[in-house]
C-alpha cells in the first residue's frame, strides 16, 4: 500500500502425513479412503527487518486439549499473516507451502487472502544457478549460511501426533530453523533477482527496486 512500509513475510509450514491402510512398504496405493488426511500442524514466520522468528503449532491453542487435530485456529492465524503481507517469501512455496495453505483455507471456509507478490527461492535457485542440490539444507551449507535443525526423522512427526510435548518443542524449533535459513538464502540471492517484485512500485518511494536502498 502506497505510503506504508512494505511487509515482507518469510514463512514455512510443517504438515502431518496422510494415514492409510497399505499392503506393503514400497510403491503402495492406499486401500480405500485415507484414515486421516494431511494438514498443516505448525507454522513459522518472520517479518523481514524484524529480529524475532515466530512459531505456532497445534498445541499453541486452547482447543488442542479437547480437539488435538483441529488446526482451524492455526490456519486462521496464517490467513491473517497473508492478509498483512505485501510480499511472501518461501522455499518451494509455490508448489508446496502456498498450496497446502490454500487447501486448509478452503477447508475452513476462509476467503482467499488479499493479493500479494510471491518469491520462491527454490524456483529462483533452479532458474538462475546450477547448484548440485537446491534443497534448503544443502543451499545453506553451500552458501555458508547454516544448516537445518537436527531431529529424530519421521519419529518426530509420529511423536507429535501422539501428543509428546518434547517432540512438539523440537518440531517448532525445526520449523523456526527453516525460516532462519530461508531468510539468509533469500538475502544472499536477492541482488540476482531481476524478476523480484518491484519494491518501490509498492510504496512509491525512491531507491533500489529490489531492496529500496538509496545507495
Amino acid at each position: 500500500m502506497a505510503g506504508n512500509p512494505i511487509r515482507v513475510l518469510l514463512y514455512d509450514v510443517e504438515t502431518s502425513p496422510n494415514v492409510a491402510y497399505i499392503w506393503g512398504r514400497y510403491e503402495q496405493d492406499a486401500l480405500g479412503d485415507f484414515i486421516k488426511q494431511r494438514q498443516i500442524i505448525s507454522i513459522a514466520w518472520k517479518w523481514l527487518g524484524e529480529k524475532e522468528i515466530h512459531c505456532l503449532a497445534l498445541p499453541s491453542f486452547k482447543s488442542y486439549t479437547k480437539k488435538p487435530e483441529n488446526n482451524k485456529p492455526l490456519i486462521k492465524h496464517l490467513h491473517k499473516l497473508f492478509n498483512e503481507a505485501d510480499i511472501v517469501v518461501g522455499h518451494n512455496v509455490k508448489d508446496f507451502d502456498d498450496k497446502m495453505s490454500n487447501t486448509d483455507f478452503l477447508k475452513h471456509n476462509l476467503r482467499p487472502p488479499q493479493p500479494h507478490k510471491t518469491v520462491d527461492t527454490l524456483e529462483f535457485a533452479r532458474h538462475k544457478f546450477r547448484f548440485n542440490s537446491n534443497k534448503l539444507d544443502d543451499l545453506g551449507k553451500f552458501l555458508k549460511i547454516g544448516r537445518k535443525v537436527n531431529h529424530w526423522g519421521f519419529s518426530l512427526w509420529e511423536r507429535c501426533l501422539r501428543g509428546d510435548k518434547k517432540a512438539w518443542v523440537l518440531m517448532m524449533r525445526y520449523n523456526q530453523g527453516d525460516v532462519r535459513l530461508l531468510e539468509g538464502i533469500y538475502l544472499k540471492m536477492r541482488p540476482w533477482m531481476t524478476n523480484h517484485p518491484v519494491m518501490t512500485a509498492i510504496d512509491q518511494k525512491e531507491g533500489c527496486p529490489v531492496c529500496r536502498s538509496k545507495n
